[in-house]
C-alpha cells in the first residue's frame, strides 16, 4: 500500500454535536461531517423531532426552529447505541423526553444507571417502565456536583448536554475527558454556552439562558487514523495519514513503532507511516479510557498483530464483551487464545483467506485489516456494522493500492 489517505470527520463527535444543535432552535452548520449510516439514522431523529435537516458534501445544516416532538420511535433508538444522548438534548430543550432503551453493537454490558442516577442529581423525574424512559424537569434543571463512579463518556456528553441551560452552576468530576468531549464542548461555548473544563476530568458549566446557532468544523477521527495505519502496518506499506490531530493518536504511536513502524509527522494534521517487511510483537496492550489506548483501537490492532513475529498480549479493561471479532480471525488462520479479558495472540507467518462475519463496527475493521494481509479472498459480510463508522473504506483503501470490492 502506498500514497495518500485522508481522514474523515469524528464519529464519536458528530452524533452528539448532531444532538446538541436542537438545544439551539436555531440553524447549524457542520463541516466535515462523516457520510456514515449512524450520521444518516441521526438526520431521521431529527427530521422526526421536527428539524429540517439537509446533508451533501460532508457538511449537515441543521434547523430546530420547529422542534415539536419529546419522543424517538423505537426502530430509530435500536439502531444506534449513542441516540441515549437525545435524553440530555431534549430535556435541556423541551423539559421532557420519552427514550426507549438505545441499541447499537453489542459490547457487553453498557448501563446508562450513570446517566439516570445524575439526571435525577439534577432534579429530572424519570419513570422507568417496560424498557421506556419517561423523563420531566417540571420547572427546569438544577446545577449541582455530580460524581461519576467511572468516566464514562456517553454519561458525561448527556450531562453537559443536559446542563448547559439547567439554573446555576453544575461541576461534572471523574469526566471523561476523550477528544469528542472537548469538541462537544468547543462546539457548545461558539453556541454561547459557559463551559470550562480541565485536564483532571473536571468540567463546570455554567448555566446560561439560551443558545444561538453557530458553524462549526468537526475533528478528525482518530479510530479511523488508527484503524488505516493498522491496514498499512500489516501489508508492510508506506503511506501519508492526512487531516489528523496527532495528540488524539498519542496513546497508539508507541504501539506503532514497538511493532518496527517508522512514524513520521509532516506537519500537525499529517504524518507518514512506513511498516517493515514483518512487524514485531506487542508485549502488552491495555485498553483504558483516555488518555490511555482506545478500546475502539483493540481489535484494528489486533488484526494487525495476528502476522507479527512473536506473541502480543491484549487486556480489554472498558467492555466484557469485545473480542466477537477473534472468532472470525482464526476463520483466516490466526492463534489467539481468549481467557476472560486478556487475549493472547501468537503472530503466524500469513493468514489465509476464508469467509467472515462481522458482528460490530470495530471487529468489521479489523477483519478487512486481516484480510489486506491475508493470501487469497476473504469475503466479510456484516458490512452494516462496517458502514455505522467508516465512511466508503473500500474505495479509500483502492486509492493506496488495496483490492477490496463491496458487493451488493
Amino acid at each position: 500500500m502506498e500514497g495518500e489517505v485522508k481522514i474523515q470527520g469524528s464519529k464519536n463527535s458528530i452524533l452528539p454535536i448532531l444532538a446538541a444543535c436542537i438545544i439551539c432552535k436555531d440553524e447549524c452548520i457542520i463541516h466535515n461531517c462523516p457520510n456514515i449510516s449512524d450520521v444518516h439514522i441521526t438526520k431521521k431523529i431529527l427530521e422526526y423531532l421536527g428539524c429540517k435537516t439537509e446533508f451533501e458534501n460532508n457538511v449537515f445544516v441543521v434547523n430546530s426552529k420547529n422542534i415539536s416532538k419529546n419522543d424517538i420511535p423505537d426502530n430509530l433508538m435500536r439502531k444506534m447505541r449513542s441516540s441515549i444522548i437525545f435524553m440530555g438534548a431534549l430535556v435541556s430543550s423541551l423539559g421532557s423526553a420519552c427514550l426507549s432503551l438505545p441499541g447499537g453493537c453489542e459490547l457487553g454490558p453498557r448501563p446508562i444507571d450513570i446517566h439516570i442516577d445524575s439526571f435525577r442529581q439534577m432534579g429530572l423525574k424519570i419513570n422507568e417502565r417496560h424498557g421506556k424512559l419517561k423523563c420531566d424537569c417540571g420547572s427546569g434543571l438544577i446545577g449541582c456536583n455530580i460524581a461519576f463512579s467511572f468516566p464514562s463518556v456517553g454519561a458525561t456528553e448527556n450531562l453537559i448536554l443536559a446542563s448547559v441551560l439547567a439554573k446555576g452552576t453544575t461541576i461534572l468530576t471523574n469526566a471523561a475527558k476523550e477528544p469528542e468531549i472537548i469538541d462537544l464542548i468547543h462546539f457548545l461555548n461558539k453556541c454561547g454556552a459557559d463551559i470550562k473544563y480541565s485536564h483532571n476530568g473536571t468540567i463546570i458549566i455554567e448555566g446560561v439562558e439560551r443558545l444561538h446557532g453557530t458553524e462549526y468544523t468537526v475533528i478528525p477521527d482518530r479510530i479511523a487514523a488508527i484503524t488505516y495505519m493498522a491496514a498499512v502496518a500489516s501489508t508492510s506499506g508506506s503511506v501519508v495519514i492526512k487531516n489528523i490531530v496527532e495528540d488524539n493518536i498519542s496513546s497508539v504511536i508507541p504501539i506503532f513503532e514497538e511493532a518496527g513502524c517508522i512514524i513520521n509527522p509532516i506537519d500537525k494534521c499529517s504524518l507518514k507511516i512506513d511498516a517493515p517487511a514483518r512487524l514485531y510483537c506487542n508485549r502488552l496492550i491495555r485498553t483504558m479510557p483516555y488518555p490511555g489506548f482506545p478500546t475502539d483501537a483493540q481489535a484494528p490492532i489486533m488484526a494487525m498483530t495476528t502476522t507479527a513475529d512473536g506473541t502480543s498480549v491484549f487486556v480489554e479493561n472498558i467492555f466484557s464483551n469485545r473480542y466477537k471479532h477473534v472468532g472470525e480471525l482464526l476463520r483466516l488462520g490466526a492463534d489467539i487464545k481468549v481467557e476472560d479479558k486478556v487475549a493472547i495472540v501468537e503472530g503466524v507467518k500469513r493468514l489465509s483467506g476464508a469467509k467472515v462475519n462481522a458482528m460490530d463496527l470495530r471487529g468489521a475493521a479489523a477483519l478487512i485489516v486481516a484480510g489486506l494481509s491475508a493470501e487469497g479472498t476473504t469475503e466479510i459480510s456484516g458490512l452494516e456494522y462496517l458502514d455505522r463508522g467508516y465512511e466508503k473504506i473500500e474505495e479509500t483503501l483502492c486509492k493506496v493500492g488495496a483490492y477490496v470490492k463491496r458487493v451488493e
